[in-house]
């Protein structure tokens, strides 16, 4: 394809997009000016969204650009003592023929930097054809697998069930700011700062079909939204700024139409409704889940089924035996698990957070060969003794870690199903399976965040005696 000329202009109303008319911060700038700028050229991807170049000798990591472009960048930060610099391409001087043009202005660096601005977080992977940026997550993993696994594998990274071949409108949940005049926001990146913003192109079309963004929620300091698959209207939950009165909250929730209405009180994660239900229903392959609207969920409209999938596909659960659910959430793997042991097997299903092992027990109501403990996954195992068949780990970005890993062992399981948002604690994870003799048999990767750099995976791990 043709290279695009190195500052694209967008395809939609700039001042509708962007609210590029309202008064917003500045682009990037230090107390003696503006933030230096140089010409480098690209060499190659890496973990976080970045892509390695160098400056006078030191390793720069450059978001929004592509290996084998020659660029202008505006350094974000340039500490003497760190081991690597940051910067923002603002200029493309010589353009890779995988660039297009932005489906997102307001994400885009190069039409924000036209505006004297950075872009806002989320879609930092637009500027890449879709295909690229599948084959580009692909060759992150490889590199993680090599550097902290000590592990060589190829991988592809698969569309979610469903995808538009655009890649937009997949989001079902959408976290938003408001800025100084109560209008919906976003961050820009690494950055407290926000700009109002009109649309998301990632999310569902149920999220921006409430039109938010026209509304006053002066007195709010975030909107979250979720949009469900099960069917029903979509969840708004209010947190408020400090000292904002209950009667300025009613205001805001009644000029929200279309959507029920709760106030999230974000340090308990307890939801208050003001609307319609605070939950959802979630239906993933014929089953439906209740998920309460602070309570963790799969955000791509296709992951859940594409992940139920693939676990069932890896651990291969039999009637009678006795699987672990780790990191388990509302229950999204453990319903599956404990329809596929029966009534003469068990599944333990463990959860750190309160709330979402409340929806754990909502959708495993009269599966009584289910045992739901709510806490840390470590003092969890550590006092569990009875032997398990199989183990699912789901664990957070950082993974689950050696001790947990060393517990998963003990355990001696016949299979271990591992379901990761992050390569590089799975590499580093699953370094410590390797070490003890157990083997990656099957491993797929999924670009269920098309746009940005995030990916999700699952790996089935064989031990020795396989």
């Amino acid at each position: 394809m043709t290279a695009p000329e190195p500052s694209p202009a967008p395809a939609t109303d700039a001042t509708d997009v962007t609210g590029e008319n309202a008064t917003e911060p500045a682009g990037p700038a230090g107390p003696a000016g503006p933030a230096p700028t140089a010409v480098l050229t690209v060499e190659r991807p890496a973990h976080g969204g970045h892509f390695v170049a160098r400056h006078e000798g030191r390793v720069v990591f450059v978001r929004h650009a592509l290996p084998g472009e020659r660029v202008r960048v505006r350094f974000t930060g340039t500490d003497d003592d760190a081991s690597f610099w940051r910067a923002d391409v603002v200029e493309v001087l010589e353009a890779s023929p995988h660039r297009v043009t932005h489906p997102w202005p307001l994400a885009d660096a190069l039409f924000t930097a036209a505006r004297g601005r950075a872009p806002v977080g989320g879609a930092e992977f637009g500027h890449i054809a879709l295909d690229e940026q599948r084959r580009l997550k692909a060759a992150i993993f490889e590199e993680q697998l090599t550097r902290l696994a000590r592990t060589e594998r190829s991988v592809t990274a698969e569309p979610a069930p469903g995808e538009a071949a655009d890649g937009l409108a997949w989001r079902t949940r959408a976290a938003f700011a408001v800025d100084a005049a109560g209008r919906l926001a976003m961050h820009l990146h690494r950055s407290h700062a926000v700009v109002p913003v009109r649309v998301m192109p990632l999310a569902v079309p149920a999220i921006n079909a409430l039109r938010l963004w026209a509304l006053d929620f002066s007195g709010i300091e975030r909107v979250d939204v979720a949009a469900p698959s099960g069917g029903g209207e979509p969840l708004v939950l209010l947190v408020p700024a400090a000292g904002t009165s209950p009667r300025r909250v009613a205001a805001v929730a009644s000029s929200i139409d279309g959507a029920s209405v709760g106030v999230l009180d974000a340090e308990s994660g307890q939801v208050r409704r003001l609307s319609g239900r605070t939950w959802l229903q979630e239906s993933v392959l014929g089953v439906d889940y209740r998920v309460t609207g602070a309570g963790f969920w799969q955000i791509h409209r296709g992951a859940p089924e594409a992940l139920v999938s693939a676990v069932l596909d890896g651990l291969q659960p039999a009637a009678g035996e006795r699987i672990a659910d780790l990191y388990a959430g509302a229950g999204l793997f453990t319903v599956p698990l404990a329809r596929a042991v029966g009534p003469a097997g068990a599944v333990l299903s463990v959860e750190g957070s309160a709330g979402t092992s409340r929806d754990a027990r909502r959708n495993l109501h009269g599966q009584d060969q289910v045992a739901i403990v709510q806490g840390r996954v470590d003092a969890v195992l550590g006092r569990w003794s009875e032997p398990l068949d199989a183990v699912l780990l789901d664990p957070p970005r950082a993974g689950a870690g050696k001790k947990v890993v060393r517990q998963i062992l003990d355990a001696a399981p016949r299979v271990v199903g591992y379901v990761s948002c992050d390569p590089a604690s799975f590499a580093r994870d699953l370094g410590y399976f390797l070490a003890a003799g157990w083997t990656l048999d099957t491993l797929r990767v999924f670009d269920l965040y098309p746009h940005t750099h995030h990916m999700e995976s699952f790996a089935r791990l064989l031990p020795p005696s396989a």
